[in-house]
């Protein structure tokens, strides 16, 4: 045994390893950072490398063939959203709905399901879903050389391969050869998917085949009937008699299924326990040990929709008894923190304090007799302010008083058509004319001809915020601080009317004169009501959330995970999950965002609020809780922030557009420049519209 003083010696030499430990992780960490801001400069670089050596764009060649000078072009590109067309049966008709049954071998059954199991996308369906799928699936076959899909084409069909060999090819180059047990075509399920490769047989082929409608009918039914059950099973236990129908429904998507074997404890009695449980399916013996000789006394036993530790969630969390399976049971379990968080529910968003006031309507009616004598031939068209699938949005300029300007969308009343968007259309305009809130573009009249629909809106001169990060490359944290803010309090106002967005990212948020951001864009948006779900797929593919591409049914949850993406993308200039095509992307989303290594440039505060916005249960994401958008408000990423000074518009904006739209209300220097419209107008067509837009 050493002395004192070998033993202080033997101290003091690890206090200074420890030193020496520290300062060496100090200059790892430095070097860290700034071999991240070499990655960042050289992704700069990259970036405008990548905007020379892009092939030539339709319209570039176009000009050069005309001797005309290109404009610049940038190495980001706006995406476009994508809508599934609505599904063939109503979601009331689909307890009726006879899903196809076609026999199999053990063997064919188990290939299916070991396919499907290793596949990246349906291996998240639910154990049932992928039982269901591999009974609906019928036989194909195909003989050497046929094509199965064609790049291009668009697809309904999902495939597994049980006999025979493929190859799959994209733009004319081989990317592999398939064998039997593969999965291939599933970006089917979710909507009518344009094809992204060529896939041929390179000899006789088996094939399974399933169509989007009967995957998508699984899919909603399974979570249509779970969600009921967990409906019932809540209303029918006393501690939950009284609270809102949104309440329980955001509880019995946290309801968990846990599986017990006959004879296994689920409670012991004097332990602690913070879980409460309601029996889905089996018996249960509950047992008290008697004081005297410790033995167990039978008390009663429990069935299908009774339920037992429920003082568990009030805080008394000593068990004062035992509960023992009687056979095989499974239990629908909730804990005291998920229970906390969500008692209250949409108690407080709806008190908000976002409902039109008095002085907000008589401005409405105003505008609406103001508007109401308006014709289409009252306005002149002065220039394009965007062009998009869906048409163009130009700005507009009264005739007898030029000081009013106007953004102007029109609409190819063919194109909807064709794209079966009339839904999606006059929901936008139903959505957007009742919808007072300065962070929400206003919609002040609409008009159509046999060929075109008008829809007459606010103009904002600042230009959209994608323009500006796709010029800046990213923004600081002050800056993505204020324009999430201004989502936040858009999201707040809609949300309260039960109304879900489904489509944010840069492209929808349009500044006004004086910097402040307002959401544009309603054609995904649509009314569900509080505390209800919807199942169309929709968004942006970068942006949607799981439960949107599981086709579990989505609420307003869903704008939460996107307000999360938006917050990364503009802190870094790209998108936490994206791929070569979609399916790729969704695969990435479906991993969850702790697979996601965050930059150094995101602060802790930043990243803390993202991972907790972009939560895979919906239940659990910061903004669906309790205290709903004010958990968001009052993170610590927004210590500080004024959001008082926001609504009442007295803070200043981080970024000042240069507009003079005083002296100049038609200047439109903030926007791109775009070609003049050169398509042939689409042929008269009225159909679909026979109500007054």
């Amino acid at each position: 045994m050493g002395t004192l003083r070998d033993l202080q010696y033997a101290l003091q030499e690890k206090i200074e390893e420890l030193r020496q430990r520290d300062v060496l992780i100090d200059e790892l960490e430095l070097e860290l950072d700034q071999k991240d801001e070499l990655i960042q400069r050289l992704q700069n670089e990259l970036d405008k490398y990548r905007s020379v050596i892009r092939p030539a764009t339709a319209q570039q060649v176009w000009a050069r063939q005309q001797n005309l000078p290109l404009q610049p072009d940038q190495h980001r590109s706006k995406r476009h959203a994508i809508s599934a067309e609505p599904t063939a049966c109503d979601i009331s008709d689909l307890s009726h709905f006879t899903l196809p049954f076609h026999p199999k071998s053990p063997g064919s059954k188990a290939l299916i399901k070991e396919a499907i199991l290793d596949n990246d996308f349906m291996k998240n369906l639910d154990v049932s879903q992928i039982q269901q799928i591999v009974d609906c699936m019928h036989p194909v076959n195909y003989g050497k050389d046929a094509c199965i899909i064609r790049e291009g084409d668009a697809g309904s069909l999902v495939y597994v391969m049980e006999e025979g060999k493929m190859e799959v090819s994209k733009e004319g180059m081989k990317l592999c050869t398939l064998g039997p047990g593969k999965v291939f075509g599933e970006l089917a399920i979710l909507y009518n998917c344009t094809r992204t490769a060529t896939v041929r047989t390179l000899s006789s082929v088996r094939l399974w085949a399933i169509e989007r409608l009967c995957v998508q009918t699984i899919m909603m039914t399974t979570g249509l009937i779970k969600h009921a059950e967990h409906m019932d099973f809540l209303q029918s236990v006393p501690t939950f008699k009284g609270l809102p129908d949104e309440t329980l429904s955001k509880l019995s998507d946290v309801l968990e299924e846990t599986h017990y074997e006959d004879g296994q404890f689920i409670i012991r009695q004097g332990a602690r326990g913070d879980t409460f449980f309601i029996i889905s399916k089996g018996k249960v013996s509950v047992t008290q040990e008697d004081p005297v000789n410790q033995e167990p006394v039978f008390l009663r036993q429990l069935s299908r929709g009774d339920w037992f530790g429920e003082r568990a969630l009030q805080g008394e969390d000593i068990r004062t008894a035992n509960v023992i399976a009687a056979e095989a049971v499974t239990c629908l379990v909730i804990d005291r923190d998920s229970f906390s968080h969500l008692i209250g529910g949409l108690e407080d968003v709806s008190n908000r304090g976002y409902e039109d006031t008095a002085a907000k309507e008589a401005k409405s009616e105003a505008e609406n007799v103001f508007f109401s004598r308006l014709r289409l031939h009252d306005f002149n068209i002065i220039d394009t302010l965007g062009v998009g699938g869906f048409g163009r949005v130009e700005l507009v300029q009264l005739k007898n008083d030029e000081s009013k300007t106007f953004a102007m969308k029109i609409l190819k009343k063919r194109h909807i058509v064709d794209t079966r968007q009339q839904e999606h259309i006059r929901s936008e305009k139903h959505i957007m004319t009742a919808s007072h809130s300065d962070f929400i573009v206003r919609l002040y009249r609409t008009f159509k001809d046999r060929k075109y629909l008008y829809m007459l809106m606010e103009v904002c001169l600042g230009g959209e915020l994608w323009t500006i990060l796709r010029d800046r490359g990213a923004f600081e944290d002050s800056t993505t601080r204020f324009y999430a803010a201004c989502v936040v309090e858009a999201f707040a106002y809609l949300h309260t009317k039960g109304i879900i967005y489904r489509d944010l990212k840069p492209e929808n948020l349009i500044l006004d004169s004086r910097g402040y951001a307002k959401l544009v864009d309603f054609g995904f948006a649509k009314k569900i009501g509080l505390g209800k779900k919807t199942w169309t797929f929709c968004g942006t593919p970068e942006y949607v959330a799981p439960e949107v591409i599981l086709n579990k049914g989505h609420d307003v949850s869903a704008d939460y995970w996107s307000l999360g993406i938006l917050m990364y993308e503009l802190l870094t200039g790209s998108p936490p999950f994206s791929g070569p095509d979609p399916m790729k992307t969704y695969n990435f989303i479906l991993k969850g965002i702790d697979m996601i290594e965050f930059p150094n440039k995101i602060t802790k505060n930043a990243a803390n609020l993202i991972k907790k916005l972009c939560r895979d249960n919906p239940s659990e994401r910061l903004g669906n809780l309790k205290n709903g958008v004010k958990d968001i408000q009052k993170h610590k990423w927004f210590e500080g922030f004024n959001w008082e000074g926001l609504r009442k518009r007295t803070l200043t904006p981080p970024l000042t557009p240069e507009v003079q739209e005083v002296s100049t209300p038609t200047d439109i220097s903030n926007f791109d420049s775009f070609p003049e419209d050169t398509d042939e107008p689409p042929p008269d067509d009225n159909s679909g519209w026979d109500y007054d837009f």
